[in-house]
């Protein structure tokens, strides 16, 4: 049984070690962070803690699915790993959230912005969860820059601060 206990402990029999998996979960606190700030600096009600656990989650759902599909459930083969499944489980749930976040306040509708990044927060974790790191990077610098560089230029045809969405 100690045996057992320290082989989960090192990940010898693991498809994803220990180190990679800590790497995957690291860069998608990272690259969740920077979008996290950005909403957070916005004062947007989902913000740097909550794009870093939905990122989280969603590569740790990755990791998770990688690990269950490696293991043996007999001669039958009986067992089916299906990616697609873990993609929309966590695009579901994260939609959960994203549409809690998404309100209806004097006629107008407000946070979809930040429903759609708490979204990609998602898909980002997905990646670094199945160790496309630099595509989930380049897919977190591309969102900061459109929320960034966007809202400059809502800002130039809309001074009054009326976007058509925030």
């Amino acid at each position: 049984m100690f045996d057992q206990i320290l082989e989960d402990l090192t990940g010898t029999f693991s498809l994803v070690p220990a180190p990679v998996a800590f790497w995957r979960l690291t860069a998608a606190v990272v690259l969740a962070s920077v979008i996290g700030l950005e909403r957070e600096r916005r004062n947007k009600p989902a913000g740097l803690r909550t794009h870093i656990l939905v990122s989280v989650a969603a590569c740790l759902f990755v990791i998770l699915g990688l690990e269950l599909a490696a293991l043996d459930f007999g001669d039958r083969g009986e067992q089916r790993h299906d990616p697609l499944r873990m993609i929309e489980a966590v695009t579901a749930g994260v939609a959960f959230l994203a549409a809690g976040i998404i309100f209806n306040t004097d006629g107008k509708v407000r946070n979809i912005t930040t429903g759609a990044s708490l979204w990609l927060a998602g898909a980002i974790g997905l990646g670094c969860g199945a160790g496309q790191i630099l595509l989930a990077a380049m897919a977190a610098g591309i969102v900061v820059v459109v929320l960034t560089v966007l809202r400059r230029i809502e800002a130039h045809f809309w001074p009054d601060g009326r976007a058509p969405e925030d």
